[in-house]
């Protein structure tokens, strides 16, 4: 018997927030994809694109990774059953995915932050990144290095 390959099409992702200040303050080695254990309302408050990571992180507690400090205001419809928009949020990640996560952030200087919340599919995803902070001249040095590619790209275009 023949196996059909069916021709799905890929999934669309649409952004939620974006941690931009993550990549200017912090230097990414790895990331991953993952999903979040949400309430009714929390995927509700989503759809609408209220939400902020910009002062999140990621913890590994337990065996589990937890986000931290993200925002998820409560749905505006929703009944006195709405959620707590700081609460902790469960991160879904394979068992050998939080070991990897663990030994890289034993190394000193190394965190956990939130760079994107999207949807992918019907699904919330958040893609999290093993992070060590930048120093200021490494902050300068990447402004300098935005700038000269920005210059490159003008000149190209003309």
């Amino acid at each position: 018997m023949k196996s059909e390959v069916t021709n799905k099409a890929p999934k669309k992702e649409r952004v939620i927030a974006l941690n931009k200040k993550a990549y200017h303050d912090y230097e990414i080695s790895n990331k991953y994809e993952a999903g979040m254990v949400l309430t009714g309302t929390e995927v509700k408050s989503l759809r609408q694109h209220k939400a902020s990571i910009q002062e999140s992180y990621a913890q590994v507690k337990n065996g589990e990774v937890w986000l931290i400090n993200s925002n998820i205001p409560e749905y505006k419809f929703g009944s006195a059953s709405n959620h707590n928009p700081k609460r902790e949020r469960k991160i879904l990640l394979h068992r050998n995915e939080i070991k990897k996560i663990t030994t890289n952030l034993q190394d000193k200087g190394f965190t956990l932050i939130p760079l994107k919340l999207y949807f992918s599919g019907a699904r919330a995803k958040v893609e999290i990144g093993i992070a060590r902070g930048k120093k200021f001249y490494d902050k300068r040095e990447s402004i300098k290095k935005a700038e000269v590619k920005r210059r490159v790209k003008r000149v190209m275009s003309n």
